[in-house]
């Protein structure tokens, strides 16, 4: 699997208490591209393709981990939620620095920012 990820077939997430050892087990696995989740997958889920996307995005530049309260761990500072244009605060309220990512939204408002524009960091 370790070699699965560093060949970009699959991004491999861990948590940051656990390390980076590769023998340990994965919290999260996505495939690297989210479009192969179409092609690989009978079925796809809408939730699995937008943090598929977003990890895919991201990771080429900055450090992405997982955390306990949250999707993703962004550089050890900042704190994402990603999900669909009604998803709500309630997972990460009283956080700092912390995030929604939505889909199906065209502009950010608050701490709201829409998905599509993370396609601009790669």
């Amino acid at each position: 699997m370790n070699y699965l990820h560093r060949g970009k077939i699959l991004n491999i997430l861990r948590s940051k208490s656990k390390g980076d050892n590769i023998f340990l087990k994965p919290d999260k696995i996505y495939l690297n591209n989210p479009n192969l989740n179409y092609a690989y997958c009978k079925e796809s889920k809408i939730g699995t393709v937008r943090e598929s996307f977003f990890t895919n995005q991201l990771e080429l530049n900055y450090d992405v981990s997982i955390q306990t309260k949250g999707d993703f761990l962004i550089e050890d500072k900042y704190l994402f939620e990603v999900g669909g244009k009604n998803k709500s605060f309630r997972q990460i309220k009283d956080i700092e620095n912390s995030f929604v990512v939505a889909d199906d939204i065209e502009i950010e408002f608050g701490h709201k920012i829409p998905l599509w524009l993370f396609g601009f960091l790669y």
